[in-house]
């Protein structure tokens, strides 16, 4: 079986009815395109910086969470949410909706891992002040596949995909706006480890670089194999970066490889 992702590398936008306007036209562009699986960045409704995530978060029943719905529904595709700040009482997180092509809610995740970050003489950004942590991994059912989610900061911390790889997941999407140096130390790197690490595809979807925003996203959206090889990517423009998802060739690669039938837990 085989189907086509897209990932959306869309820039930001400081009012949330521009970036509404932008997920429309991208989510449409990929659906005409041929994909069954399109991706949002990450925080794709609101400035990426903690004095805007309360400003523009909204709960489960908020205007960016109908608006995906209805592109869901409208376009007949899978929709992974990127990621937009959800409010829940006091609250607020970096959370992920899971939509089908019904525009039935089948999945939400809320980020496990804060960014924070106190570089000496460098970037200081510290999610925490803001936002609150998620305390569940999410493994959402399509047509085609299980698929893992996870965002950004969640790479760099490999228990949390084997755990979704042990769910089933033959696909993870991961909304991310790494840093430019951060990006271009070890963007490539951790997706590529991970899609190895676990025999799945990965795709980490980012936000188009901006110079004018408050936070320079790397860009650079990729869709890994298996194997380890991209079979997408892009720099860092706004751009649409589309991917075959072929499972016999996963099953293939877990059958030269058998990884998974090799792994000892117990002593991990």
């Amino acid at each position: 079986m085989k189907f086509k992702l897209a990932l959306c590398q869309m820039k930001g936008h400081t009012e949330k009815a521009a970036a509404h306007a932008s997920a429309k036209a991208y989510i449409r562009e990929a659906a005409g395109n041929g994909a069954r699986v399109i991706a949002l960045p990450e925080i794709w409704n609101c400035p990426y910086s903690n004095k805007y995530f309360r400003a523009f978060a909204e709960d489960e029943s908020g205007e960016s969470v109908r608006l995906m719905s209805a592109l869901a529904k409208e376009n007949g595709v899978w929709l992974i949410g990127g990621s937009i700040p959800e409010i829940d009482g006091d609250n607020i997180y970096n959370t992920c909706y899971v939509f089908s092509p019904q525009g039935d809610r089948i999945g939400k995740y809320r980020k496990l891992h804060l960014f924070d970050i106190d570089i000496k003489g460098g970037v200081r950004f510290m999610e925490s002040e803001t936002l609150s942590p998620g305390d569940r991994r999410t493994v959402a059912d399509t047509e085609f596949c299980r698929i893992g989610i996870a965002i950004c900061y969640d790479a760099r911390f490999p228990e949390l995909f084997a755990a979704m790889a042990a769910d089933g997941a033959r696909l993870i999407v991961l909304p991310a706006a790494f840093t430019v140096p951060t990006g271009a130390a070890h963007w490539e790197l951790l997706m590529r480890a991970r899609a190895l690490d676990n025999q799945i595809y990965f795709a980490a979807c980012s936000p188009a670089r901006d110079a004018n925003a408050p936070y320079h996203a790397y860009g650079h959206s990729c869709i890994v194999t298996p194997w380890g090889d991209f079979c997408g990517k892009t720099d860092a423009n706004e751009s649409i970066v589309y991917g075959d998802i072929d499972l016999d060739y996963l099953e293939e690669i877990r059958a030269q490889l058998p990884i998974g039938k090799q792994r000892r837990p117990a002593f991990y």
